[in-house]
């Protein structure tokens, strides 16, 4: 769907959510087709703590930070993410008059992910082999499902969980499900918002902010992301390698965030 734009907003602290829904509901107005893909980390840190079972994270030995997810903290994550940030977004988007949709990849089969039997984690220098991990890749993206919802005139609003082909609940980084989405879609432009400016040649000095990168240079900024920022490059050239025109990784906390990012602000990728 040529047209399609499809948005991953950052579950981190500081995405600002209203300004990104409002900036939707002018957007829609305007004829373009949307798509909202979310996280929720903060959400589901908070969550628990306040249940007495602190999230943990794991660093995998190719430096990817993730959360450890065994069945207890899936269930926080789901009440967490598909749960409370699903249903608010959903509302606030309601509140605008926006047809929004809330729905998660277990939700006629939207996403289908291969769980990760055994997980590698270095963990003071020594690696470990973790096995009730609830985490998956994202295999299968049901497009037809995400164009009934578009013809229909909703804007589907995905929570990043997918299911296992046993039919589990799998945890899903929410960068890389937005990455597959916009695939499916055959969407022209994947939009990352987050809580910085874009991509830091050196974190976090926002004056090194990469305003354009070629896709040849995707491994270079690989090596060079910190942190979570490693996500979204790893979103991008899975977008881009699967026929998605350009990837825009731009600031969530301002306002107007998508059309900024349309007009140029952030990092285009492409």
């Amino acid at each position: 769907m040529a047209n399609t734009i499809v948005i991953k907003l950052g579950g981190t602290e500081g995405v600002d959510f209203s300004a990104i829904c409002a900036d939707a509901a002018e957007l829609l107005r305007q004829g373009r087709q949307l798509v909202f893909v979310h996280g929720g980390s903060a959400e589901a840190n908070a969550l628990g703590q306040a249940l007495g079972k602190p999230p943990k994270f794991i660093t995998s030995p190719s430096g990817y930070t993730s959360r450890y997810t065994d069945r207890q903290t899936l269930e926080i994550f789901l009440m967490a993410v598909n749960g409370k940030v699903n249903s608010l977004l959903t509302e606030q988007l309601q509140s605008l008059g926006v047809n929004a949709f809330g729905l998660c990849g277990l939700d006629g089969r939207l996403m289908l992910a291969a769980r990760k039997d055994a997980i590698q984690s270095i963990e003071n220098g020594k690696r470990k082999i973790i096995r009730d991990d609830f985490t998956g890749k994202i295999e299968h993206v049901e497009a037809g499902l995400l164009e009934m919802l578009l013809a229909a005139g909703c804007l589907p609003v995905i929570a990043p969980v997918a299911v296992s082909a046993k039919g589990e609940a799998l945890n899903v980084d929410a960068d890389r499900a937005a990455a597959m989405v916009a695939v499916a879609l055959k969407a022209e432009t994947l939009v990352l918002l987050t809580a910085a400016p874009g991509l830091m040649e050196k974190f976090p000095d926002e004056s090194t902010l990469i305003h354009t990168l070629p896709q040849a240079r995707l491994s270079a900024a690989l090596e060079m992301a910190q942190g979570r920022m490693k996500k979204k490059v790893l979103g991008a050239e899975e977008a881009l390698q699967g026929g998605v025109e350009k990837v825009i990784i731009a600031d969530g906390r301002t306002e107007k965030p998508i059309s900024a990012a349309l007009a140029g602000a952030g990092t285009l990728i492409q």
